[in-house]
């Protein structure tokens, strides 16, 4: 396992930079794929059987941080700098996350209050705070609208109410008027006069 990213990484500039500035926060940050992490395939196998096959991309599309590793997926490397950029944005709030709260403290608040699926209102609110950085960072890329796009929305949406993380919420009107929110903050960011 190696803690240098992929070799393609190289050719991302933006991704690049962004990965020193977590190198510099994160001390002995590791980078590992999954593809070649026996425990992310069993996480992989065991996902698919909760769900009864839902959730089948855990190690073929998504990103993970667990303590100061980043597991990165087997499509990591046929994305474009912008999206591994995003990625990471949100990856690193899971991050800081983990330095706060601790290995035990994470695991406690993502996999247990209230149920584990259906109404995971500690994962919720790991994942509502990343989610939050990466409609940031959509729109720090793609400028302030970007973060209003309704597909973005509706990708959002399904991450908390389908199998991706094993239905933790339920309330999709509710997370609909939280990102409403989020977007219109991002809104009066980027239409502030800068110093």
């Amino acid at each position: 396992m190696s803690s240098r990213p992929p070799s393609a990484c190289t050719a991302s500039p933006r991704t690049d930079a962004y990965l020193e500035e977590l190198r510099a926060e994160f001390p002995g940050l590791r980078i590992v794929k999954k593809q070649d992490h026996p425990w992310s395939q069993r996480i992989d196998k065991l996902l698919r059987g909760l769900t009864l096959g839902g959730q089948s991309a855990y190690v073929s599309t998504y990103t993970t941080v667990l303590g100061r590793t980043i597991y990165l997926p087997v499509s990591w490397d046929t994305r474009s700098d912008e999206s591994r950029y995003i990625t990471l944005r949100h990856e690193a709030v899971h991050l800081r996350q983990f330095r706060r709260y601790g290995v035990l403290g994470m695991t406690l608040i993502y996999g247990l209050p209230v149920l584990p699926v259906g109404m995971a209102m500690g994962r919720a609110w790991i994942e509502w705070r990343a989610y939050q950085e990466t409609l940031r960072a959509y729109a720090d890329v793609y400028g302030p609208r970007a973060a209003a796009d309704p597909t973005l929305h509706a990708y959002i949406l399904l991450q908390f109410t389908g199998p991706a993380y094993l239905f933790m919420w339920p309330f999709p009107r509710m997370l609909q008027r939280l990102i409403d929110a989020e977007v219109q903050a991002i809104e009066a960011r980027h239409a502030a006069p800068r110093p």
